[in-house]
């Protein structure tokens, strides 16, 4: 089953063109690890696919469920907020900076959307949240506030609170941009245990080694066009494109 269907997108900031014609789908418990150069097109893909941003051209649908309701090549026109509003329920987005709340405690920031936003049963999210909490080796840092924790620990943070809501599929945008190396390991790990778990996942990375390993099919963009995607062993590996194999060069 397709989770996301993004076809023919366009997305320009005055004169910059960012998005040109980009269309891609992810199926159902695929890892996609999207790589490329700074200035590429990678985080406002990933806007536009979370509806922070809006496309200018294009169509978007989640399980099949358009998001637009104009012909493929048109000028986008979404459907209503309402709509938009249930389709968000299918996706959950974790930023570089976390996002957290600074006034909410830990167990605050996770089960806030859940109780108040998808109107569930209190005590199920609670028992739900620590049980994420745990997941993420975050157990004993329930009750303190995201000023008290390490930049890996507010990310892990970040993570459960965007599993708390039950997504079909989550986003990620450079999860480990802001962390050192060693923290990284840490939120690389969680991110390697969702796939084994076989929970869809979008992440835009800089880290190759990391996409080589977890990833199902990676998409390299370059200048806001899909240059090249496959198998991780073909695209990092064994690049046709000359312009992926310029940009993997320079990482080595």
């Amino acid at each position: 089953m397709k989770l996301l269907e993004m076809k023919h997108v366009g997305k320009s900031f005055g004169e910059l063109e960012v998005l040109k014609d980009i269309s891609m789908e992810v199926e159902e418990g695929e890892v996609v690890a999207i790589i490329g150069p700074s200035g590429s097109g990678k985080s406002t893909l990933l806007r536009c696919a979370t509806l922070l941003e809006t496309m200018d051209k294009g169509v978007l649908k989640y399980c099949g469920e358009a998001a637009t309701d104009n012909a493929e090549r048109e000028a986008t026109h979404y459907v209503s907020r309402q709509q938009l509003a249930q389709l968000k329920n299918n996706f959950g987005l974790v930023f570089q900076n976390f996002n957290l709340f600074p006034h909410y405690s830990v167990l605050k920031n996770v089960t806030d959307a859940p109780i108040h936003v998808q109107k569930r049963d209190r005590d199920e999210v609670y028992k739900e949240a620590r049980e994420l909490l745990r997941k993420v080796g975050l157990a004993e840092k329930e009750n303190s506030y995201p000023g008290q924790l390490s930049g890996g620990q507010q990310q892990r943070v970040a993570i459960a609170r965007a599993l708390a809501m039950n997504p079909k599929m989550l986003f990620f945008d450079e999860p480990t941009s802001a962390l050192d190396p060693e923290i990284t390991a840490g939120i690389l790990k969680v991110l390697r245990e969702l796939a084994q778990e076989k929970m869809t996942m979008v992440i835009v990375t800089h880290e190759i080694a990391f996409a080589r390993k977890v990833a199902d099919r990676v998409i390299f963009m370059d200048s806001g066009v899909i240059v090249e995607q496959g198998k991780p062993e073909d695209v990092i590996d064994n690049p046709d494109n000359e312009r992926t194999k310029a940009f993997l060069q320079k990482l080595s």
